[in-house]
């Protein structure tokens, strides 16, 4: 039987060490990296299209565009990492901030719909995941 031992250097076994002791880290901040560029993406559409092609004066104050934000990253019950772009809670009127978000994506009777969000997930896609892997090759490269 033949046998073959294969060494690989010392350098890259240490990186390799090293990067796994650091990866729930890495993970964080690369998907924290792409959420900032879909939040971007997400607040620019909203800010275009709230108060736009309406019959009345808008009335918004802008709690809605400041409610929304970017989670920290979470494991989730699969063990899988997330990140969530959305909206805190609570709005002052009756309806919360999800549900006014839902009104202006999907419209209601007598409102045209207005959609931000789908936009912004197809805009931001391809840029979002070259921010990820630029964090994770910058971490990498520190190691």
């Amino acid at each position: 039987m033949a046998k073959a031992t294969i060494k690989m250097p010392e350098e890259f076994i240490l990186k390799l060490s090293k990067l796994g002791n650091k990866t729930d880290e890495i993970i964080s901040d690369a998907l924290e990296a792409g959420g900032k560029v879909v939040l971007s993406q997400v607040k620019s559409n909203l800010s275009a299209v709230i108060g736009k092609g309406t019959k009345y004066k808008s009335r918004s104050k802008g709690k809605l565009l400041s409610s929304l934000g970017l989670s920290p990253a979470k494991l989730d019950k699969n063990n899988n990492y997330n990140v969530k772009v959305g909206f805190s809670e609570p709005h002052d009127s009756k309806a919360t901030n999800a549900m006014l978000a839902n009104i202006i994506e999907y419209g209601k009777s007598g409102q045209p719909p207005k959609p931000f969000l789908r936009p912004a997930k197809r805009k931001s896609r391809d840029a979002c995941i070259e921010a990820m892997k630029a964090k994770i090759e910058s971490e990498i490269q520190k190691i």
